[in-house]
């Protein structure tokens, strides 16, 4: 297995909001992690839900990556109120995913624009720095069936939303970063 190390790749300075996006096993949630290296205190906001031992597995193996330094809340359905939280007195804060987060909140039954609205209103308030991490699924073939075409096009819509909010966009394919958009101004403190 090939692995990347992400914390040497600089990025170009802390955003508010930095959005990163992929594919699966694209390597983005190692590179989310890493944009908050430095960050002191950080959060890792887990959205995902240990229903079988394969997801269980995949969630050990997640928090072993990350290691020590990282606190962790479990917010796979009431995510701004867990991100409040987290970034109370201007911690950082790293969602992961949006994806997993939407299909929760569709299999209990909550209104999904309704919550994405309310998680891209809150963002720009937050006092401390937040990276959100989400699986892009809109690439390949049209669904065949109607729930897997609405979850599609629920999450396009929420990432879109969200990248309208956030300050720094990355793509990550192939364990590689690309950056979509920064709206970061070099005039820092």
């Amino acid at each position: 297995m090939v692995s990347r190390d992400f914390a040497s790749i600089p990025p170009p300075g802390p955003a508010p909001v930095t959005f990163v996006l992929g594919g699966a096993r694209s390597g983005k949630s190692r590179f989310a992690e890493g944009l908050l290296a430095g960050a002191s205190p950080r959060t890792y906001l887990a959205t995902a839900e240990a229903g079988d031992a394969e997801m269980a597995a995949r969630i050990a193996d997640h928090r072993a990556r990350r290691g020590a330094g990282w606190r962790t809340l479990e917010a796979p359905l009431d995510l701004v109120p867990a991100l409040a939280r987290g970034t109370a007195g201007g911690g950082a804060v790293l969602v992961d995913c949006l994806t997993l987060w939407l299909s929760n909140l569709m299999a209990a039954g909550r209104d999904p624009a309704a919550a994405g609205e309310a998680l891209v209103a809150a963002l720009p308030a937050l006092p401390g720095t937040t990276v959100l991490v989400s699986n892009e699924v809109g690439l390949g073939i049209v669904p065949d069936n109607a729930l897997a075409r609405e979850f599609r096009d629920r999450a396009g819509w929420l990432h879109q939303a969200v990248a309208g909010v956030a300050q720094r966009v990355y793509w990550v394919a192939a364990g590689l970063p690309l950056l979509l958009k920064d709206t970061v101004t070099e005039e820092k403190p």
